[in-house]
């Protein structure tokens, strides 16, 4: 967040201000806590609000309110930032700026740019983000969709925010489901020949797999039937994981993603790397034998009953490949790791967290965002998601139908946690009704205004030529107030990998705009009062754009 913000203003004023009190003896303490100042939800509780009295009270003990008073009582901002503040509730001191001030800041905009909303939280610190992962055992679905773009914009802001970001596909590709795949082609290969096959309910039915066999078969005709069947199964199985795979980063691609490394699961067993680790860690006293199992001690670390990580077989569990995939992560330097999972895997988060602390890293090393269901809708009606139905199930086919961008905001229209409704006829509209045309028609509504004055000779002037202190009705405050906030969005979406966040300011900051549009004249016979709202529209396009883009959303400037 730009450091000469109002809310970095505000939380250097506070502090300096309780640190003030501490030296004076007003208030007891050794040290201040970091200062937390929030945006307030209602206009009556001021601008913004910080909950530190409540916080000081137990170590300070002395009540909130008393708390709030002294420290209130040492701001010494002498009226040049805010209008006055206030003790209200419990304790929450509110904080009401001067609106000249909300004006001037509208020129740090026009000057960062594209850069508007950045900060340098992250430091460089190296961060890898994994999501998607899904098995190449077949083309992606909705729900693969929406995590994939929840994994790319948390990325995207992070980067905004100052991380060294490192986007990551972990491909399954060891295991029952691969063999499993290599069956399914086999079987519709011997169909083609017009071989007798029942077909097993444990592989892959979709049509893709018979496409895929139909290609060997024209490549190699019969050649497979006359060789080991266990050699051709591994054969095909490589085959097909190659070309699903293909399909899969290309329709990703499409859909704007584009990952830094593909990680074959494979790679983890080069060398018996998962059981040499296995038994490191059982060295360590992390794993336990019982009955031919063995056991993760996950209990030692607050999970609530040991897992397996071998089997009686000798077959290492997912679980087993997972701890070692964590090891590499970190062993290639990141700092920290996030992984996008669906919501199904909320039971897996505390043996993984377990998984990272028996290998010397913090719990914090190591953060999950869930992604829940999607509900696909055509009208307000469920959609059938079976392709034999003869309804689409791909991300692909969604994305064909209703488009990138439309695509992409709508899985952002809810956190990831929460289920979401996906309404394909809603998200082709072109109408108010739909959220992302509502958002680029602002974007697009203010080129056109931008245009028009070009037209008629009349520039947009530059920050040390306008007076912003000319925007002074309501509207104009609001709509200044709501681009100030943008660089607290991203920290905030940052703070928290929550990119919904960006989705409902666009929402809002959108809203703001068209209702002033529709309102007032940009372009009038006042000079001063044109220049001052052209360059209040230049700042709006700035913000827009710099959200859709962080979006991965297109900034239209003709709709």
């Amino acid at each position: 967040m730009v450091d000469g913000s109002i809310k970095h203003r505000l939380t250097t004023l506070v502090k300096e201000a309780a640190n003030a009190c501490i030296a004076e003896g007003l208030l007891k303490l050794e040290n201040l806590p970091p200062v937390e100042m929030e945006m307030t939800k209602d206009a009556a509780h001021g601008d913004y609000a910080t909950n530190l009295a409540m916080i000081l009270a137990s170590s300070a003990r002395m009540s909130p309110r008393k708390i709030a008073e002294i420290i209130t009582g040492h701001l010494r901002d002498e009226g040049r930032f805010l209008e006055k503040c206030e003790i209200a509730g419990p304790g929450f001191i509110n904080f009401f700026v001067r609106e000249e001030v909300w004006a001037e800041e509208l020129k740090d905009i026009e000057r960062l740019g594209k850069l508007y909303g950045s900060a340098e939280t992250g430091q460089g610190r190296k961060v890898q983000v994994e999501f998607v992962s899904a098995n190449p055992t077949g083309p992606l679905h909705i729900g693969h969709a929406r995590g994939a773009v929840v994994g790319d914009v948390i990325a995207n802001i992070l980067a905004m925010s100052g991380y060294d970001i490192f986007r990551e596909y972990y491909i399954n590709d060891a295991g029952n489901q691969m063999n499993n795949l290599g069956k399914s082609v086999w079987y519709r290969y011997l169909e083609l020949l017009g071989k007798s096959v029942e077909f097993p309910d444990t592989c892959y039915q979709g049509d893709y797999i018979r496409d895929i066999a139909g290609e060997i078969l024209k490549k190699d005709g019969d050649l497979y039937l006359e060789k080991d069947e266990k050699e051709t199964i591994r054969s095909f199985t490589d085959y097909a994981a190659g070309i699903i795979l293909e399909d899969i980063k290309k329709d990703l691609k499409d859909f704007g993603i584009v990952f830094d490394q593909y990680f074959s699961e494979r790679v983890l067993y080069v060398n018996d790397g998962v059981a040499r680790l296995l038994g490191d860690l059982e060295g360590k006293g992390f794993i336990y034998r019982e009955d031919e199992t063995l056991w993760f001690k996950t209990t030692d670390f607050g999970d609530d009953k040991d897992r397996v990580v071998v089997r009686k077989n000798g077959e290492p569990t997912y679980f087993a490949a997972d701890i070692a995939y964590h090891k590499n992560k970190y062993e290639r330097g990141f700092d920290s790791v996030i992984d996008i999972w669906g919501a199904d895997h909320h039971g897996y988060i505390p043996r993984m967290h377990a998984g990272i602390q028996a290998l010397g890293h913090s719990k914090d090393a190591l953060r999950v965002v869930l992604v829940q269901l999607v509900n696909l809708l055509r009208d307000g009606k469920p959609v059938a998601m079976s392709t034999r139905s003869g309804e689409f199930v791909t991300m692909k086919e969604v994305v064909d139908e209703v488009g990138r961008d439309a695509a992409r905001y709508n899985f952002l229209m809810r956190r990831s946690d929460s289920h979401l409704d996906f309404d394909l006829e809603l998200a082709k509209k072109q109408s108010n009704e739909n959220p992302v045309y509502y958002v680029q028609y602002a974007h697009a509504r203010i080129c056109s205004i931008l245009r028009m004055a070009q037209e008629r000779g009349i520039e947009v002037p530059a920050p040390d030529e306008v007076d912003p202190q000319l925007l002074t009705i309501p509207e104009e405050i609001a709509l200044i107030k709501a681009l100030i906030r943008f660089p607290e969005i991203v920290e905030g979406s940052a703070r928290t990998l929550e990119p919904h966040r960006i989705t409902f300011y666009l929402n809002d900051l959108a809203g703001l705009f068209h209702s002033y549009y529709n309102k007032y004249k940009v372009i009038s016979e006042d000079e001063a009062i044109t220049q001052a709202r052209l360059f209040l529209m230049k700042c709006i396009r700035i913000v827009l754009n710099d959200a859709l883009t962080v979006l991965g959303v297109s900034s239209p400037e003709k709709m």
